[in-house]
């Protein structure tokens, strides 16, 4: 049995689990306003909000409900654009968004919406702004700056509400929304589980719902993404640990690492949109094994490792060994990926992530490229560079890395260390670019960490 609310209604159901949220939304339920446009998790309009119980605290976030499984919506509260309609007028992003002009065919708009609710429910917006909310929203037709300057002003209104009761008397939200705290404290009283040990493991479903989505709508799905055991950001001792369960908004999020990494934000608003960041998980990228995944990527640089279980046994493995080829990695059956940690960089050492792809966000990296550098005394004590897209797997630039060990800080040890790098990569023809494009984006983005993080030692027309 799943139980849910679904706007003002509690929901029981014993539909598939792997059924998506969508279909469940739009067939079962005749909820027409959220719309089926990719259903890959790209364009937005199905986007719809995910309320959840956190220290009795009740935390809003946007998903796109085309590739989200049925099951991980029970105990949750489910807001589809019918849930933020008042009785009778428009709510303040609905006039907003008409008073400037910011739709037009209106396929999209209750997805743009629905997304700027979600902004607006947000207790802390200082991370992001109400435009950066719709970064997973497209629009086909109505061009962004009209858009862009409904965001403007819902983000002024903003600033003058404290409290859900605020935005209830504001007409942000209806007043419906005050009860839902209540509603699904008994829900999750009432003890509705949803449980198995059987079928497709799946977190939160970016990466195999794309792919799968047909099959896996009528399986009852293995469902892991609200496993507390498999999330969660811990440091002790040095050491950072991350569940595998934890999202990229929740890394993004956390204190200690932006502490970490200064520019954490900047580096995760490479990765997807909004909805597919309070998504996606770290151990569904790293099974992904995509050979330009930007959270596998990430973590090589930091020279991670794995911890990986079964029923019976845990074991832990170098990272930079679980990718062996295309699409294969080090995981056995009845295996899990728990979590992965990491040494706390020291202040000799700088970390820093590039990515370029077609778009600048929402898109799939041509290459992406991090980097950890430890110098001290003007010399690399350590080098931990990883790239994607120039190898069938997330690449660790091993031979470059050793070269760099132990040489002086300067443009002619970067250089020499370019010409290694392109040794150790073997990019392909694709539809993110050609061989020499992928090749070129290497080379300047390996100059780039080094611009970037020692510009006082190493400047870009230094190494041309």
């Amino acid at each position: 049995m799943i139980s849910f609310i679904l706007n003002n209604q509690t929901i029981k159901t014993t539909a598939k689990s792997g059924m998506t949220l969508l279909d469940f939304i739009r067939e079962d339920q005749q909820l027409k306003g959220t719309k089926i446009g990719c259903r890959e998790g790209d364009c937005g309009a199905c986007t719809v909000l995910v309320g959840s119980l956190e220290n009795d605290r009740l935390i809003y976030k946007s998903i796109t409900s085309c590739i989200s499984p049925l099951g991980n919506a029970n105990g949750k509260h489910i807001v589809t654009i019918e849930g933020v309609n008042l009785e009778e007028k428009l709510n303040v992003a609905q006039q907003v968004m008409a008073d400037n002009y910011a739709t037009q065919c209106g396929f999209c708009t209750p997805g743009f919406i629905v997304s700027i609710t979600g902004h607006a429910l947000k207790q802390e917006n200082t991370h992001s702004s109400c435009s950066d909310s719709v970064s997973g929203n497209i629009c086909r037709c109505t061009g962004y700056k009209s858009i862009e300057k409904a965001t403007n002003v819902i983000e002024e209104l903003l600033k003058k509400v404290d409290s859900l009761e605020v935005l209830v008397a504001k007409g942000f939200v209806p007043a419906y929304f005050k009860t839902i705290p209540k509603k699904l404290q008994q829900l999750q009283t009432s003890k509705h589980s949803l449980q198995t040990t059987e079928g497709t493991i799946i977190a939160n479903g970016t990466d195999l719902y794309v792919r799968h989505a047909d099959r896996l709508s009528l399986e009852e799905v293995q469902l892991i993404g609200d496993d507390t055991s498999l999330k969660g950001i811990e440091i002790n001792n040095g050491i950072c640990k991350i569940g595998a369960s934890t999202t990229v908004t929740e890394i993004a999020e956390n204190k200690d690492l932006n502490k970490l990494f200064p520019k954490l934000k900047s580096f995760l608003k490479l990765v997807s949109s909004e909805q597919i960041r309070n998504m996606g998980t770290l151990g569904g990228n790293f099974v992904n094994a995509s050979p330009i995944g930007d959270m596998s990527i990430f973590f090589l640089a930091l020279d991670s490792t794995l911890t990986i279980r079964n029923k019976s046994n845990t074991r832990e493995l170098a990272f930079k060994k679980f990718h062996q080829n295309y699409k294969k990695y080090d995981l056995q059956k009845g295996e899990l990926i728990t979590c992965i940690s990491f040494k706390i960089p020291d202040e000799n050492t700088k970390f820093n992530f590039e990515k370029v792809s077609k778009r600048t966000h929402l898109d799939i990296a041509s290459v992406n490229f991090a980097c950890r550098i430890s110098v001290l005394n003007k010399k690399i004590n350590k080098a931990m560079f990883s790239i994607g897209g120039v190898a069938a797997i997330p690449k660790v630039l091993e031979k470059t890395n050793q070269f760099l060990k132990g040489k002086e800080l300067t443009k002619q040890t970067v250089k020499q260390a370019e010409v290694l790098l392109q040794s150790e990569i073997s990019p392909i023809d694709d539809v993110r670019g050609t061989i020499e494009y992928k090749r070129l984006l290497a080379r300047q983005l390996f100059f780039a960490h080094f611009v970037e993080l020692y510009p006082n030692e190493i400047n870009l027309s230094s190494l041309f």
